[in-house]
């Protein structure tokens, strides 16, 4: 039997897993952690990615994405509370296309007021949506 750690990703809506994994990736603030069972304790903030969990049977890795938050991990548990949160399998991809089309024309717009910051992150949260729907698509063409 593997070793394995306690994971929980809520988001302020609901709870989006709860369950044992035996390893866990999340797009840092500083860059991607993979965290498996026993880590040192940490605590940080997650920028918006997807998050993928291995559970114990080592063949079924379950894939969310996240807008940010926080990422608190203990040797036998981690603990992501993201600002929102939802399987890929549930992102709708013609939402996330629009919104990556809308931010880049916003960025691309040097005459206008825009909020640079704003567009970014909506860039960003996007792109991230859009990658975690790419993921989800090769795990099931396997």
């Amino acid at each position: 039997m593997a070793m394995t750690m306690h994971v929980d990703v809520v988001s302020a809506e609901e709870e989006i897993f709860s369950g044992p994994a035996t390893m866990l990736f999340a797009p840092g603030a500083m860059g991607d952690l993979g965290i498996m069972p026993r880590h040192a304790p940490l605590m940080t903030r997650i920028k918006p990615g997807e998050v993928r969990i291995v559970t114990e049977q080592g063949d079924d890795e379950i894939v969310l994405y996240v807008s940010g938050g926080m990422l608190e991990i203990q040797p036998e548990a981690v603990t992501i509370l993201a600002d929102t949160a939802q399987r890929a399998g549930d992102i709708d991809e013609a939402a996330a296309l629009e919104a990556k089309e809308r931010a880049e024309k916003l960025l691309a717009d040097q005459k206008g007021e825009i909020d640079y910051a704003a567009a970014s992150a909506e860039l960003a949260e996007a792109m991230a949506q859009l990658q975690a729907i790419s993921r989800l698509r090769k795990k099931v063409g396997r």
